[in-house]
């Protein structure tokens, strides 16, 4: 019998290959307008993510996910604008995966994914504003704009993306995480800290 997406392991060779058909069929599938360049960041963000170092940050701990809250007071504090400017990226792209793919889980939380939504389009607004325009720019520009303008109906199209096929580690990680935010399983903890991961609270923010 045939492999098919969900029986894959996807490598980083054929991984953008995959979410950039899985993202042009979710996209049709719900009529969402988008162009190609935040179709392409999109496909980027997935290719990067399926990597739980790229999702998760380093600390002394091991690796964390640092809750939205932190992450903009983290860009009001930035030193420079470009610090400043990716802290808001980083925002924008984790607001964005999470509520793509674990808005069940959010609905369970002290913070719901009306809140992910709400710093994730304002985080890539405040990036489409004031952003210079220049060639190399524009298409971030571009990008940004329509992931502020249409935060949620993307985060749809991440979520079928996900329903269509296995995204690796990542999201069996944070599945894990999922899990260990509604039981405080000690297990899971076990589980998550002998993958290098520490356990904090990512959902209990505060606005």
């Amino acid at each position: 019998m045939p492999a098919t997406h969900s029986d894959r392991v996807l490598t980083q060779v054929d991984a953008r290959q995959f979410f950039s058909e899985a993202v042009q069929s979710a996209v049709a599938n719900q009529q969402v307008r988008a162009r190609g360049e935040t179709l392409c960041y999109i496909v980027n963000l997935l290719t990067a993510y399926i990597r739980a170092d790229q999702l998760f940050e380093a600390d002394a701990e091991g690796l964390s996910l640092k809750p939205l809250a932190l992450m903009y007071a983290q860009a009001l504090e930035a030193p420079t604008m470009s610090d400043r400017d990716s802290s808001l990226k980083r925002l924008g792209d984790v607001a964005l995966f999470i509520s793509g793919l674990f808005s069940t889980s959010l609905s369970r939380s002290l913070v719901d994914v009306d809140y992910y939504i709400q710093m994730g389009g304002n985080a890539y607004g405040f990036l489409a504003d004031s952003a210079r325009i220049t060639r190399e720019t524009q298409a971030l520009k571009i990008a940004f704009m329509e992931l502020s303008d249409q935060f949620s109906a993307f985060a749809d199209v991440l979520a079928e993306v996900s329903e269509s096929g296995r995204l690796h580690n990542s999201v069996d990680i944070m599945r894990m995480y999922d899990i260990w935010q509604t039981t405080g399983s000690r297990r899971i903890a076990l589980k998550l800290r002998n993958l290098g991961i520490e356990p904090v609270t990512t959902h209990r923010n505060t606005h």
